[in-house]
């Protein structure tokens, strides 16, 4: 009998145990079904300054492991420009990467998920085989925001195939110079159009649940990423088109021109703000407490996480790095969240730790800082979906997105002369013709027609993708009897005695990406001009330009039969093809003016002495072969027959009549 009851006390004991084990399992922040603020409000209380500022550091790949997160408590890592697993990394590659990294995080005391980002500015477009849409520039010239709401759809699935969950995108500058390497990312020198194609930000991280609150970010889950407004503010106006130069400009003009597009992107839930390099009126943006803290945080209510440009803090002094103690208090106390160290981490988390430890920077600031870097991870639903599986793996530079990419090809050609003169409108070019020529850098260059931010970080010339050149393109469109006879840069003698029906030119700028694209003179680099000149004078010839912006054309604008801003395609070419022989009609408007010269800049639509070569709207529309009018380039086969056999039958009736 009291083997028994000491049995049953033991069992007692045995089961009360238990009870308080589970009952001491469970915590707030890891129960899905709990509001999120108390989530974040229990977990920040448990965290050590150590896991606090260890949440605000973001690192780069090529110096992040498994030990390293574990280790130093990291809230983020990401790929720079071209830093990617291995060459031509495969989706699985780079999930299997990506959850090295994520096993770190999640092995940590409190498990704390990171966040991977990378800058999908284009499409996926460090990863090859991905789909690489147009640049921001294009997708201004189509005034569609539906369109580029879809292609964040379609990028946003592409980086989440990759087991990556954070697109550095969009930027929402307001070029206001196309001296400024950076000009092909943005939309347009007019803030509406740049205010519109925010719409890229619901197509990246899903469409907002009814009466949601402003300010508050919002990723609608596992197919969605989190995006980024960037730089904030002010970068696309810096003078004489200088990357990372100084902004003058006053406090109206800074608000009419390059805050609009912000302001909206919050009340559309943009889950993070990145910082600019560039300057206002002398102060540094990355130590700018009044339009950080003041303007974006509390007047605009920004709730997600700020984050720093490459090397941001570090650029706050002259020379960068001068004095990095400094640039660590400075951009931490204007209101920066998290930093983009990328690689010196540890001196990054000593300092911070030292100067909370003084006092420098409140325990208050820091506090602010991890709340909302966890209030996107939870709104994402990171805590539950931390790894990555294979089930996207097969919507990388899929079917249905390099389609939609072609779409947004067609729809982004800007159609700047048709002809000589109005009677002798060039294009639509008929598929089938004798010999076509095709010429110039750019006609049969993958990497020149997608530009910078693809596969490398400046970007690079070949085969350096999955994809379809102009001239391949050319080719699968034409008639099987026309000839296509393609010579890079060709001698005059060879064009004259070809005897072509007529010639494609190709040419442009080749790739850059920020200061590298800085340009005084903006003008086509050779052989480009003198290829233009030899084509064109010898045979009718339609000028396909491939930049970035506007560049110097006047001069050679009266040699052309016809001319198109391709600006910078994308892989995927046929898109251009597709206009060019009148499948498609042309639709495209100039986001941005195209000067005349150089000494005119900077020159926007509005100033007092505006004198462009072609202005700010303006593009030619033509009717898709097969529905063409005499209103647009000439009148179709079958339309005249129609309305030649009107007319006789209007004259057989006439004449009728008039018989007594």
């Amino acid at each position: 009998m009291i083997a028994s009851s000491q049995t049953l006390l033991l069992g007692l004991v045995f089961l009360f145990c238990c009870a308080s084990i589970a009952k001491a399992e469970y915590v707030i922040y890891k129960d899905p079904n709990q509001p999120v603020n108390a989530r974040i409000d229990d977990l920040v209380k448990r965290m050590t300054l150590a896991e606090k500022i260890g949440q605000m550091t973001q690192i780069e790949r090529k110096v992040a492991s498994a030990k390293v997160m574990k280790d130093y408590f990291i809230g983020s890592v990401l790929s720079g420009g071209g830093s990617v697993p291995a060459s031509q990394a495969s989706a699985e590659d780079w999930v299997n990467m990506v959850n090295e990294f994520q096993k770190g995080s999640l092995s940590t005391r409190l498990g704390i998920p990171m966040i991977y980002g990378i800058d999908a500015v284009h499409g996926n477009n460090n990863v090859y085989g991905a789909t690489i849409f147009p640049h921001n520039i294009g997708l201004g010239a189509t005034r569609d925001p539906e369109l580029v709401k879809k292609i964040g759809e379609a990028t946003a699935l592409e980086v989440r195939a990759t087991g990556i969950q954070y697109a550095f995108a969009p930027c929402i500058a307001v070029c206001r110079d196309p001296r400024w390497g950076r000009c092909y990312e943005s939309f347009s020198e007019d803030y509406h159009i740049v205010r519109e194609m925010t719409e890229i930000i619901p197509g990246l991280q899903g469409d907002l649940p009814a009466n949601y609150s402003k300010g508050v970010p919002y990723v609608a889950g596992k197919n969605k990423v989190a995006a980024c407004a960037k730089h904030y503010v002010g970068d696309g106006g810096t003078h004489d088109g200088i990357n990372e130069n100084n902004t003058v400009i006053d406090y109206h003009g800074l608000l009419s021109i390059h805050m609009p597009a912000y302001d909206i992107s919050i009340i559309k839930g943009v889950s993070t703000v990145m910082v600019s390099y560039s300057s206002w009126n002398g102060a540094k943006m990355h130590a700018n407490h009044d339009l950080v803290t003041g303007f974006l945080k509390n007047t605009l209510h920004f709730r997600g996480f700020v984050i720093s440009d490459w090397q941001g803090i570090d650029r706050i002094t002259t020379p960068p790095g001068a004095n990095y103690t400094y640039s660590v208090q400075a951009g931490i106390n204007a209101g920066i969240d998290m930093v983009m160290v990328p690689y010196n981490y540890t001196d990054f988390i000593n300092d911070l730790t030292s100067l909370v430890h003084k006092n420098i920077i409140p325990m208050s600031r820091i506090d602010d800082a991890v709340r909302r870097i966890l209030l996107v991870k939870f709104t994402m639903g990171l805590f539950e979906n931390p790894l990555a599986d294979l089930s996207l793996v097969d919507q990388l530079g899929k079917k249905e997105h390099r389609e939609l990419a072609r779409e947004a090809v067609r729809k982004s050609l800007v159609l700047l002369k048709n002809g000589k003169s109005i009677n002798e409108s060039l294009l639509p070019l008929p598929k089938k013709a004798r010999k076509i020529l095709v010429a110039g850098s750019h006609a049969d260059n993958l990497g020149y027609q997608c530009g910078g931010w693809t596969i490398e970080w400046q970007g690079d010339s070949g085969n350096i993708t999955v994809g379809t050149t102009i001239l391949d393109a050319i080719k699968s469109t034409v008639d099987p009897s026309t000839t296509i006879i393609y010579s890079e840069n060709p001698d005059a003698s060879s064009v004259k005695n070809n005897d072509f029906s007529h010639a494609i030119v190709v040419v442009g700028e080749p790739p850059y990406t920020e200061t590298a694209g800085d340009s005084l003179n903006l003008t086509l680099p050779d052989p480009g001009p003198s290829t233009v000149q030899t084509v064109c004078g010898s045979v009718k010839c339609v000028v396909v330009v491939i930049s970035g912006r506007p560049v110097v054309i006047e001069p050679y604008v009266p040699l052309m039969d016809a001319l198109v801003a391709a600006w910078l395609p994308g892989s995927e070419g046929q898109g251009v093809a597709d206009v060019l022989f009148g499948d498609y009609g042309f639709s495209g408007k100039l986001p941005r003016t195209w000067f005349k010269s150089v000494d005119q800049l900077p020159m926007n639509v509005g100033d007092k002495h505006y004198d462009p070569l072609f202005p700010f709207g303006f593009g030619l529309t033509t009717k898709p072969m097969v529905a063409r009018s005499s209103s647009s380039a000439g009148v179709g086969r079958k339309d005249e027959y129609w309305m030649m056999s009107l007319y006789l039958n209007l004259l057989v009736t006439w004449i009728l009549f008039r018989v007594p």
